[in-house]
């Protein structure tokens, strides 16, 4: 290959994925709009403007203003998040199966809201930072059994699928102890859900993303150049353990946060990578797609859930019936391929 082909290829890479960028840009603010309009009792989008300029409008002010707005941007806010975390674990450990889904990292949040809610009885910000703290515990148990001269996914995620294991018997055991006002309180958290969103929901998962977020845009090339493996990478100049521990501290972050805000929304950060690389193809960080697809899956996801059926589904019952065939289509694919996790 002429190094005037190679040009040409990294041109329209670079090109498909701007174009890629584009367009779910584009779905993500239609399908914001949409969620603002339309439901129960639909809005002309003059009417929604206003509502969102702060002026007061006859019935829009209360339905859109506090109703679907606050949800609308809780919505798109986790779905960055799950999708930005979600994929730099994936990217970081070369493994599609490494998401905080599998490997505990969710897990560790729902159990520790479960204990706060059930044991302690503490409010929604005491039930959040429980879930912030158990998110950021169970990520640094599995870093550290993990670790044996560097961290290699496949131990990663095996460790992470026991710990997981280990946390679900535990929040099992939890719930059956639990009053029936408490159990239904924690099954709401612990499905994942939008209800009842607020701006109080909001501004936590904003400053994370705004903080932590340029924190993994900061690390995309150290990630996208350790897809070549740890001794590559190391050699083409990447600090290869401090990246990893930059990578995960911010995306555990972003998860734990997102997770305190609506609960373990199944499956988000699972996809959100996988269908960022069918789109953007190889060679380019997938950081920008994968979030962008997380927002937009979350948004449709809700919508669908609140409307499409004959009753009301939360958030995450959607994405768990959207999440858990890919699962099982992605392990029959890596066993037929000879490989392991």
């Amino acid at each position: 290959m002429t190094l005037q082909a190679m040009a040409e290829g990294r041109i329209r890479r670079a090109n498909r994925r701007r174009a890629t960028i584009a367009v779910l840009v584009a779905l993500v603010v239609s399908a914001f709009a949409i969620s603002l309009m339309f439901g129960k009792t639909s809005y002309p989008p003059d009417a929604v403007w206003r509502v969102i300029l702060g002026e007061q409008v006859p019935g829009a002010s209360f339905t859109v203003g506090r109703l679907r707005l606050p949800r609308a941007v809780l919505a798109v806010l986790v779905g960055l998040c799950f999708g930005l975390g979600g994929v730099t674990f994936q990217t970081m450990l070369r493994n599609p199966l490494a998401s905080p889904d599998i490997i505990g990292i969710s897990t560790g949040a729902s159990a520790a809201a479960a204990f706060a809610i059930v044991v302690l009885s503490l409010n929604e910000v005491g039930v959040s930072v429980f879930a912030i703290t158990g998110g950021l515990l169970v990520a640094l148990a599995v870093y550290t059994l993990s670790f044996k001269d560097g961290v290699a996914g496949s131990r990663l995620i095996l460790i992470g699928i026991g710990i997981a294991a280990m946390l679900e018997s535990l929040t099992a055991y939890i719930l059956s102890r639990a009053g029936e006002w408490d159990l239904q309180e924690a099954m709401r958290w612990l499905t994942g859900s939008l209800n009842g969103s607020s701006w109080t929901e909001v501004v936590p998962v904003l400053i994370a993303l705004a903080v932590l977020g340029p924190v993994l845009l900061g690390q995309s090339r150290g990630l996208s150049t350790m897809q070549l493996g740890d001794d590559t990478a190391a050699a083409l100049g990447v600090r290869v353990e401090r990246t990893r521990i930059i990578a995960i501290v911010a995306a555990v972050g972003l998860i734990a946060f997102a997770t305190a805000a609506a609960g373990p929304i199944a499956f988000v950060a699972f996809l959100s990578g996988p269908i960022a690389a069918r789109l953007v193809g190889p060679g380019h960080s997938l950081l920008v797609p994968a979030a962008l697809i997380g927002a937009l899956l979350v948004l449709v996801a809700d919508f669908c859930g609140q409307f499409a059926f004959g009753t009301r589904y939360p958030v995450g019952v959607v994405t768990g019936v959207l999440g858990a065939p890919y699962l099982i289509y992605l392990i029959i694919r890596t066993h037929r391929a000879g490989g392991s996790l």
